[in-house]
């Protein structure tokens, strides 16, 4: 009989994303001066590494084609997502949609818009709304 019990991995979280970028200089600069997210460190040859809450992300080059494509979808937590949005558009970045409402929950509404990094990734915003 087996147990019930799942045993796993033992996986406790996400410790790192690898999101491709055809310029990693360019991307470094998008993900530091636009997301706003800490540069850890560059490495060689074209590595970039950026905390977001704990979750590492790496910018890398393909190095064969298998590798060179869009990248998933990264959902960024914001606390204000109008203000974030706003500060964004103001430096240019594309944004696919409007911040709209995704699912009314109990206590909270989740919002959501989608925009593109400068590597044409596909990326969102992501904010939990209290309702007062």
């Amino acid at each position: 009989m087996m147990s019930s019990v799942a045993t796993g991995a033992g996986i406790t979280r996400l410790g790192q994303i690898q999101i491709r970028a055809h310029d990693v200089e360019r991307a470094a600069a998008f993900y530091e001066n636009v997301l706003g997210l800490k540069l850890l460190f560059k490495a060689p040859p074209g590595l970039a590494f950026f905390d977001c809450g704990g979750v590492r992300i790496m910018l890398d080059h393909p190095e064969k084609s298998e590798f060179d494509h869009d990248s998933s979808i990264l959902y960024f937590t914001v606390p204000d997502i109008q203000a974030a949005h706003a500060a964004m558009k103001a430096q240019n970045v594309k944004f696919e949609d409007e911040p709209h409402m995704i699912a009314r929950l109990p206590d909270h509404d989740l919002w959501m818009t989608f925009f593109r990094d400068s590597e044409g990734n596909l990326m969102a915003l992501m904010s939990e709304v209290k309702r007062s």
